[in-house]
């Protein structure tokens, strides 16, 4: 593609970077029907060709309204169109230009801004988010049904106590886990799960607890600084395990994984911290790498004969982990070796809706999405909906009646109970 950005922006590094992926793309439009807001609206500027153009516009000077904004606000990122490409366009950081490009041009309202603040200053501290959800269950008679659904029940204090027990260190071999924000208040028995089935193989999972969050939540809602500043403070918690022999930084959230397998770009241009942050990126891994790579250990430890009590898995795979991490059938192996039956999902690439905050900035178009993933997950009569993202499955369960767990949650109980 032919380009001639503004001076504003042309001698940037945003500028020289975004020029470079422009001038990749080649329109082709194998990205349309990967797209799920494209399959949904039927309008090409809500697809990936279509928003490329609009960002082309952007960075050419030419006039940008609120309806640029719109179509950009509608992408979910979940980079299915990046699966797609024959030319390798690397849209997803590209659509992260664009946006904070329009923010700047195109003013939000008052209530976009205020929404947008809160979703920053609740959702990635776990005691905020722990003490709204308290309060949510005690007004539960009076919460609409929309939100209901989305109301994590609260565990009894033996199912948190067993749930969230977690393995001292005591193998030669360590990890260090980044153990997310908004996960541990609402599904705080899946790090601790990982963390067994690690330590059943010979590896102990130490805690950073100096980690926060991952810096996604701020990087995708445009406030960049404050991204910048919760990965700095990863990389200075991390750094200590690092140095002490850690061999790997895990994560069980996918979307976690991704970002922090992005640090090193991210703050390659920070002099004080590149080094270290493009060290931490070659160490990231999500839970389903370091498992895969330790699958003859695994096996070893399984049980024999006995069959899982959970059998029948349909699993949904996160965009996160299949087209940012690009780990593809990992999951359903592990899964399949360790005794599950996997059901089949059609248009298993496709987003169930949940990324990140988009549930609930797009309801509308991520309701949509929901039913769609959970009509194909239960297409198959499972029993149980795996995941390998909180998000993903807290979305899930506003939609189905079946169980859904993160799948380590299951490789767990059944290296526990056979």
């Amino acid at each position: 593609m032919q380009t001639a950005l503004a001076d504003f922006v042309r001698d940037t590094p945003a500028g020289r970077e975004a020029n470079a992926i422009l001038r990749n793309c080649v329109h082709c439009g194998f990205c349309l029907p990967a797209c799920p807001t494209y399959q949904l609206l039927g309008d090409e500027l809500d697809s990936p060709r279509g928003r490329i153009y609009l960002m082309k516009q952007l960075l050419e000077g030419e006039p940008v309204t609120a309806r640029t904004q719109l179509h950009l606000d509608r992408c979910l990122t979940c980079r299915a169109c990046e699966s797609a490409c024959p030319s390798g366009v690397q849209y997803g950081r590209l659509l992260d230009i664009g946006r904070a490009l329009t923010a700047e041009r195109v003013p939000r309202t008052a209530t976009e801004r205020l929404q947008r603040y809160l979703l920053r200053k609740i959702v990635p501290h776990k005691g905020r988010v722990s003490a709204l959800l308290a309060l949510a269950r005690a007004a539960r008679p009076l919460l609409p049904r929309s939100l209901k659904a989305r109301l994590p029940p609260a565990a009894s204090r033996a199912q948190r106590s067993g749930a969230t027990a977690w393995p001292a260190a005591r193998h030669a071999r360590r990890v260090v886990f980044v153990e997310g924000c908004v996960q541990d208040a609402v599904a705080a028995g899946i790090n601790p799960a990982a963390a067994r089935v690690l330590d059943r193989i010979g590896i102990s999972a130490l805690r950073a607890r100096g980690c926060g969050c991952c810096g996604m939540l701020d990087h995708h809602l445009g406030a960049h600084a404050a991204a910048t500043a919760a990965m700095r403070r990863n990389v200075d918690e991390l750094w200590g395990h690092i140095e002490a022999g850690a061999e790997a930084v895990v994560m069980t959230a996918s979307a976690c994984a991704s970002m922090v397998a992005d640090y090193g770009r991210l703050l390659a241009l920070d002099a004080q911290y590149a080094a270290r942050a493009a060290r931490i990126r070659a160490l990231a891994r999500d839970i389903s790498q370091v498992l895969a790579a330790e699958a003859d250990a695994l096996t070893a430890a399984l049980p024999g004969a006995a069959a899982p009590a959970v059998r029948r898995i349909a699993f949904q795979a996160p965009c996160s982990l299949q087209h940012a991490l690009r780990v593809r059938g990992v999951v359903e192996g592990l899964l399949a070796g360790a005794g599950f039956a996997l059901t089949e999902v059609t248009d298993g690439q496709r987003c169930c809706g949940s990324a990140g905050t988009y549930s609930i900035l797009q309801p509308q178009l991520s309701q949509q999405l929901l039913r769609s993933k959970v009509a194909a997950l239960e297409s198959g009569r499972p029993e149980a909906i795996a995941t390998a993202n909180v998000g993903c499955l807290m979305h899930l369960r506003t939609g189905t009646t079946l169980p859904v767990y993160h799948w380590v949650e299951l490789l767990a109980a059944r290296l526990a109970h056979g």
